[in-house]
């Protein structure tokens, strides 16, 4: 339970921010509305005077509703010495209250047919049910309750410390691509908080108690710096009731404070780390390069890094696949990935993996060979085409699921953008020139900002 860490790969955003082409929001202190054609609904954004905000995007197709709780902390905002608290304190906040008993959260949203969840990234925390309408009232009562009432013992905190760690050793520990991917993380951030990993390091975890979630917990979770979104079987009114009886009455407890976290200097110098391991089936290169995100756009057009993204490495059409496996023959896949989604920066990847009979050399050189085209000359404009139109396309078959139209508004509100970046972004991505992918090309994908990987196979160490 509670297993989607995230740690920022949201590699296609038009998979995530997706709506924009169909509908447009009105939001202000004060709420508004405007037609969302598609779904004959309309969408509400506004501010509590306790300063949590409220997103409502109707969507009447069933009789079910998406809630979602979003707190504006990530790993990025731990203390120094604490990594891993924000997603410990996740696993934490299904405990139990004063009025819901030890681990009955979960339970009480599966007998009334429901699911439920949370996840963690860098930048944020999302706890979610999903659910009859009906049961609105019930799943906003709960978490209400449990931002103002977590209850925590020690006979909670150390098994679930456990729980923690055996995740940790399953999912990155007893992986060799997991930890080349941490690895390269925590070399492509030289300083910024971005390069530790959402689940924290072992050495740290182990060491994690119940005062420090409970002083995590203290400081950050608190109505100012929470975000409340319902899509769904309801009406902007229904939600307003619902929020105004639940979330409304909560005092903020604390004041988070600015996010200040060390910002990365000027990167100078290419890295590379080269791993190792007698678990590894084949090798595989990999390289990620920092770059910028929506929220800070350092003058480049981040929706020309998900054009790029898409041309380059997205699927058997793509220049690098192409290239490598079809033509060539050297890999047995190739692709690329944009992460914008990040209150600071964001980072661009490309991996491939070769063929039998060759090296992570002739691969390695092959990538850079398409790279240098690439920034050199851009994109043809049939590449940029198809990729354009594939992403608004995307968005378009995004919208079918509802769980995505509230993970849209909670993502972007969490790090630094706005509703209208959400609604308008089908609309700047028709909008990208080659000229916007061909500045970004050259400059974010340079050496000096990269860290390249390769993992390979090592001989087991003879007893």
């Amino acid at each position: 339970m509670h297993q989607i860490t995230l740690a920022g790969r949201l590699h296609h955003r038009a998979a995530l921010l997706c709506a924009a082409i169909v509908f447009a929001v009105a939001f202000s202190v004060a709420a508004t509305t405007s037609p969302v054609r598609a779904l004959n609904v309309n969408v509400t954004h506004y501010t509590l005077d306790n300063g949590m905000q409220v997103v409502v995007v109707p969507d009447h197709r069933s009789p079910t509703v998406t809630h979602m709780v979003w707190y504006k902390v990530g790993s990025a905002d731990e203390p120094q010495g604490k990594a891993g608290i924000a997603h410990f304190l996740e696993h934490l906040m299904f405990k139990g209250t004063q009025k819901i008993g030890r681990n009955e959260f979960s339970r009480i949203v599966k007998r009334n047919g429901g699911q439920d969840n949370a996840f963690t990234s860098r930048d944020f925390t999302a706890y979610f049910q999903r659910i009859a309408k009906d049961r609105l009232d019930l799943v906003m009562g709960m978490e209400a309750d449990r931002m103002a009432n977590l209850q925590l013992t020690d006979e909670d905190v150390i098994p679930e410390r456990a729980v923690v760690q055996e995740e940790r050793r399953s999912r990155t520990d007893n992986n060799p691509s997991s930890l080349l991917s941490e690895q390269l993380t925590a070399q492509l951030y030289m300083v910024h908080p971005y390069r530790k990993p959402v689940i924290g390091w072992m050495s740290e975890v182990h060491q994690l108690t119940r005062e420090d979630a409970l002083n995590f917990y203290r400081q950050f979770y608190t109505p100012q710096n929470a975000i409340l979104v319902v899509a769904g079987d309801v009406t902007a009114d229904e939600v307003r009731k619902l929020a105004d009886k639940h979330f409304a009455p909560l005092k903020n407890t604390a004041n988070p404070g600015p996010r200040a976290r060390t910002q990365e200097p000027k990167q100078i110098a290419a890295r590379r780390v080269e791993m190792k391991d007698p678990r590894v089936g084949s090798p595989s290169f990999r390289r990620f390069y920092l770059a910028p995100s929506f929220a800070k756009r350092e003058g480049i057009n981040p929706h020309a890094l998900d054009v790029l993204a898409e041309a380059l490495g997205a699927g058997s059409v793509s220049r690098l696949y192409r290239e490598l496996v079809v033509k060539r023959k050297l890999a047995a896949y190739a692709g690329s990935w944009y992460s914008g989604d990040a209150l600071d920066n964001g980072s661009f990847g490309v991996v491939a993996a070769p063929v039998g009979g060759r090296s992570l050399a002739d691969v390695e050189a092959a990538v850079d060979e398409v790279l240098k085209d690439v920034i050199e000359n851009g994109l043809t404009r049939e590449e940029l085409d198809r990729a354009k139109n594939k992403l608004m396309a995307d968005a378009v078959y995004a919208l079918d699921s509802q769980f995505r139209l509230a993970y849209n508004f909670g993502v972007a509100l969490t790090t630094g953008q706005k509703v209208s970046d959400v609604t308008g972004w089908a609309k700047n991505i028709e909008q990208v020139t080659g000229e916007d992918v061909l500045k970004a090309a050259r400059f974010v994908l340079r050496k000096k900002r990269s860290v390249t990987g390769l993992l390979t196979r090592a001989e087991p160490v003879q007893n």
